[in-house]
């Protein structure tokens, strides 16, 4: 089973604090901090044998919590300063981007890492951004709910992935979809290049334009690095379709907090990956988030969570319905939304280190997951803390499943 670690990444700061420096995203001296913390775990992560790093992409979090409005430019400082961990994004939505535009920008970090980057993409579930950045497509927030926006929200999606791919895979490409064209439809006549002929027809790919000098199709630059295009990753929060559509694309699908079920989806995923011709073992191209907290009591590690990442759960998390994927077989009722829930399902993985190490082990005993992610507190817990969690798990855990 191979290790990765994800991270917001958040701003460090007491809730006090958020209510005293609100806006606390907008805060540099907070901000300089938060990127000297992700770099450090960066670089203790690389060193301590983790396979994979992962950031999220989220925007307008004047909050702090989720600061990664640019997980490819983050990550491309993470690489400098690493040799040998992969680094990934978890997710970008698709539905708040131009595809061509997010294509040539994997492929860059693709060549710029050599190969060490793995690009998540995702339909994206908030709205205070979504409908902003993606307001070209008129999406809202993925639901899972299979109401007409969250249908919406998936032909957008499917539709701009096909461009995406198609982008790597071809010396050009020309797409008339619902959502997107290339080359775009002209809002002034003929597309104006006025060296069509002298340069593009001798020296660009062949049947960029035509013998007038019109644009007929377009070449997107460079490649990826990796043949024919990354592996990819995408989080499912939810809805079945995105198991089986993950399975069809040969992508790495990675569980949001569903523990109960966790086994079903593992086998839905390999069933969807057969009936497209391919002979997957339970677990295989899964990935699983748990949030883990050791100390040398139960009780010390329970308080930890409790008070990191657990708290933002409750305050923020829940919010969104994440709480739902807690919910225990055959309970009626609301969820309780609490972090002893979140222990009790076992997303949060709370104790000493045979503790913690035996709930990872019936893990992989019930469902053989490719990955293990590990929810990290960054900027929600005290950094010296962080390292030591980082530390005892690199040492005295990840041995033992790697």
């Amino acid at each position: 089973m191979k290790s990765m670690l994800f991270m917001l990444p958040t701003i460090p700061a007491t809730y006090e604090e958020r209510e005293r420096l609100r806006p606390i995203g907008r805060n540099n001296e907070r901000t300089q901090r938060m990127i000297a913390e992700v770099r450090e775990i960066a670089t203790v992560a690389d060193q301590a044998g983790f396979d994979a790093l992962a950031l999220t992409e989220h925007h307008f979090h004047s909050e702090g919590l989720e600061m990664s409005v640019s997980p490819i430019t983050f990550l491309a400082d993470l690489a400098a300063r690493t040799r040998r961990i992969k680094l990934a994004t978890l997710v970008m939505p698709l539905t708040g981007r131009d595809p061509i535009r997010l294509a040539e920008e994997i492929a860059l970090l693709d060549h710029l890492t050599q190969g060490r980057f793995i690009p998540g993409i995702g339909r994206g579930y908030q709205d205070r951004w979504l409908n902003v950045l993606g307001q070209q497509y008129g999406v809202a927030g993925a639901t899972s709910d299979g109401s007409e926006p969250d249908r919406h929200n998936r032909e957008v999606f499917e539709e701009l992935y096909e461009v995406m791919k198609m982008a790597w895979t071809e010396d050009s490409i020309r797409f008339k979809g619902r959502h997107y064209r290339v080359p775009a439809d002209s809002v002034a006549g003929r597309p104006r290049w006025p060296v069509a002929k002298t340069w593009t027809a001798r020296y660009g790919a062949p049947g960029e334009v035509d013998a007038a000098g019109d644009i007929q199709r377009i070449s997107v630059v460079p490649k990826p690095y990796t043949e024919p295009y990354p592996q990819l990753w995408q989080a499912f929060s939810g809805n079945p379709d995105t198991i089986d559509w993950c399975a069809r694309e040969n992508i790495v699908c990675w569980s949001l907090g569903e523990p109960s079920t966790f086994l079903d989806l593992c086998q839905r995923y390999r069933k969807a990956a057969a009936r497209s011709g391919r002979e997957l073992a339970l677990g295989q191209n899964i990935g699983t988030f748990r949030m883990v907290y050791i100390a040398d009591t139960y009780e010390k590690a329970f308080a930890l969570g409790a008070a990191a990442l657990g708290d933002a759960f409750v305050r923020y998390f829940s919010g969104f319905g994440f709480f739902e994927g807690f919910r225990q077989p055959g309970e009626t009722g609301p969820v309780p939304i609490t972090f002893q829930r979140m222990v009790d399902a076992k997303f949060a993985l709370v104790g000493t280190v045979d503790q913690v190490k035996r709930q990872i082990a019936e893990l992989c005993e019930a469902s053989n997951p490719d990955w293990f992610g590990w929810y990290l507190d960054q900027g929600l817990m005290d950094q010296g803390e962080v390292l030591r969690q980082l530390e005892a798990f690199a040492t005295e855990i990840l041995p033992d499943f790697a």
